[in-house]
């Protein structure tokens, strides 16, 4: 499958994320908010360069730093 920014991905996709292009902090954080490689999330709205994604019921708005740092497989 062929992997891309969270950014381009259009709202209502399922995707798994597959590589974080950040340091310690940020996968840290990410971790904090339940984000990590290999789990899926829902593409909710693009906000401005922001992206809202969903999981398990919970909404987590990352801006556009972060969501050009994450790279992610649809899931067909």
């Amino acid at each position: 499958m062929h992997s891309q920014p969270l950014s381009k991905i259009p709202t209502g996709e399922t995707v798994r994320l597959v590589s974080i292009d950040g340091n310690r902090k940020l996968v840290k954080r990410l971790l904090s908010l339940g984000i990590t490689l290999g789990v899926e999330v829902e593409i909710l709205h693009h906000r401005g360069q922001g992206v809202v994604v969903g999981r398990n019921g919970n909404r987590v708005a990352l801006g556009k730093g972060i969501v050009e740092k994450l790279q992610a497989e649809k899931i067909d």
